[in-house]
């Protein structure tokens, strides 16, 4: 089989042609999601990309606690669990640059974001977005910075991934040098859109300036045939999410932007915040040459809806004899969010009501930090072992899951309740599937 970064190009390549295809980035670090992941590309017999961003993992550890080497060993080990294939396993890094470092003066906070890229390009990390776009230091006062100063900072990034790139192979013998992809207009990571209007669409003036002001950057650097290995570039198209509304792919809006990319053969444009886009709007946007499609809160909340799902079954199926020995994970969840309120206090707003509303259901999925906590994570084990113990009856899966149930009626998915999870989280990922062209398409995508 050919490379996987073969394969990557060969998706950009193909856009224009009458079948464009597309490969959608899985965003997590959640166990879970993960194998879900891997699952569906070991059964549609295609590559997986994962991808790290830089708050996740990082040299000092990020908020997984993982840096670069250890995630990479990590997703390994899950893929040899599900069956994968290492070569059909593409690592990807999301917003590498400085973003972590962002109070921190312009040289210190620059000197970290390069180590950061030269700690993913060092292990084997292939696709590398490079993301300098974030005013550090002093100039956060200022605004916005120049497009020139991010393709500078831009480049500078690059020379450090090509530096470790070169260092790898002299050592490893490495044969596939890093893919790039720059850019960055696009909403705050996770969705964070609170208006009704949407996003705005990046302007074709917008997405040339880009083009060309790092293009002779990486020229002027000596760094020319690192741009032949830039694949894409990061736009809005009109697409994002809030807490409770989902703004939807429009061809019509965005077509002026899409024109513009059949001018750049070899370049594609990268969608950042895709989740909860129906498989039409998907495939529309792999058609229009926005290849890259990335996901990350809508797998994690397709997790929770299934925990949540199996937590009401697990209450049916025990009553009231079995009270004491309910996991209680909604129950936890809320109590490791109420403990720790960092990761949604900034985000959320509204009387007691909604804040508990916008925890548990909120489409930006900020429980999803609190599923590592070991009460949440001892909560989970005793729901699987319990349902495992006390077995689920078809009636109650068909009330709390009815696809699941669905597909155990047809002999294709256990009545097993982590494999129930996995199978409710691959529901999105069938979606994303059929949109770019590798699932088994039962019927075409839909374009509503």
């Amino acid at each position: 089989m050919q490379t996987s970064t073969a394969y990557v190009r060969q998706v950009i390549w193909g856009q224009g042609t009458r079948d464009p295809r597309g490969i959608y980035s899985v965003c997590t670090a959640d166990p879970l999601v993960l194998r879900a992941a891997l699952k569906q590309a070991v059964e549609d017999g295609s590559p997986a990309l994962i991808e790290a961003t830089s708050n996740q993992v990082n040299q000092f550890g990020g908020y997984t606690g993982m840096e670069p080497p250890a995630f990479v060993e990590f997703v390994l080990g899950l893929a040899r669990e599900m069956g994968l294939p290492p070569e059909r396993l593409i690592l990807g890094g999301d917003h590498l640059g400085p973003n972590p470092w962002q109070r921190l003066a312009a040289e210190e906070a620059m000197r970290h974001a390069c180590d950061l890229v030269e700690a993913f390009v060092a292990c084997g990390f292939t696709k590398i977005h490079l993301d300098a776009s974030m005013p550090l230091g002093e100039e956060r006062a200022g605004g916005a910075l120049s497009k020139r100063v991010v393709a500078e900072r831009t480049a500078q990034l690059c020379e450090a991934a090509e530096a470790a790139f070169r260092k790898r192979s002299q050592a490893e013998g490495a044969s596939a040098p890093p893919l790039y992809v720059i850019g960055s207009d696009v909403p705050p990571p996770g969705g964070e859109t609170s208006g009704s209007q949407g996003p705005k669409v990046t302007t074709p003036e917008e997405f040339e300036e880009t083009v060309a002001l790092t293009r002779a950057t990486f020229h002027d650097r000596g760094l020319d045939d690192a741009w032949g290995r830039v694949i894409a570039v990061v736009v809005q198209p009109g697409v994002d999410f809030g807490e409770w509304q989902v703004h939807p792919y429009d061809r019509a809006a965005a077509a002026s932007l899409t024109r513009a990319l059949t001018q750049h053969p070899g370049l594609a444009f990268e969608g950042h915040s895709t989740d909860y886009q129906t498989p039409g709007r998907l495939r529309q946007m792999a058609e229009d040459g926005i290849a890259i499609l990335k996901v990350g809160p809508a797998l994690t909340f397709a997790k929770r809806e299934a925990l949540f799902a199996l937590n009401a079954l697990e209450s049916e199926v025990l009553g009231t004899d079995g009270r004491a020995r309910r996991s209680n994970v909604e129950a936890a969840l809320e109590e490791a969010m109420l403990a720790d309120p960092r990761h949604w206090s900034a985000y959320y707003s509204g009387d007691e009501h909604e804040l508990r509303l916008k925890r548990k259901y909120g489409l930006s999925d900020r429980c999803r930090y609190y599923w590592p906590v070991p009460s949440v994570q001892e909560a989970v084990q005793r729901l699987l072992g319990n349902l495992r113990e006390a077995g689920i009856p078809l009636p109650l899966l068909s009330q709390f899951l009815p696809r699941q149930y669905e597909r155990v009626r047809e002999g294709v998915l256990r009545n097993d309740p982590e494999e129930l999870v996995l199978d409710r989280i691959r529901d999105v990922l069938r979606g994303y599937a059929a949109a770019v062209g590798t699932g088994a398409r039962r019927a075409e995508p839909s374009p509503a």
